[in-house]
């Protein structure tokens, strides 16, 4: 259950941001998508929504593998957000994006670990 309330606290957190502070993700939607603020919303109403799964025990093996799905999908964002630091950030921040991708592997396994109900 570890791993299954370790995600669902930082889904908590960044489903919360995404709906009351938009704007910093939407910078990070890639161009090629449309209606950038449709879909930080939609992230953040699925980050809720997996959150609310994993720490339900009946539908914690659908929102763990969701989860992992979700974290797949949102890495494109995690990529703009390094290729923009690049382009304009400061040398602090541009290795901290660079530093942030390789982490996404951990979480999609712990996504993944977390859909293996307890």
């Amino acid at each position: 259950m570890r791993c299954a309330q370790a995600i669902a606290a930082l889904f908590t957190i960044s489903g919360v941001l995404h709906l009351i502070v938009p704007g910093p993700y939407e910078r990070i939607v890639p161009s090629a998508l449309p209606r950038r603020r449709g879909i930080v919303y939609g992230s953040g109403i699925a980050e809720l929504a997996c959150a609310g799964g994993l720490l339900y025990r009946p539908t914690r093996r659908l929102s763990g593998v969701a989860s992992a799905v979700l974290l797949v999908g949102v890495f494109p964002g995690n990529v703009q957000m390094a290729v923009n630091a690049h382009r304009q950030g400061s040398p602090t921040l541009r290795l901290g994006t660079l530093a942030r991708l390789p982490l996404q592997a951990p979480l999609v396994w712990a996504a993944v670990r977390a859909s293996h109900v307890e």
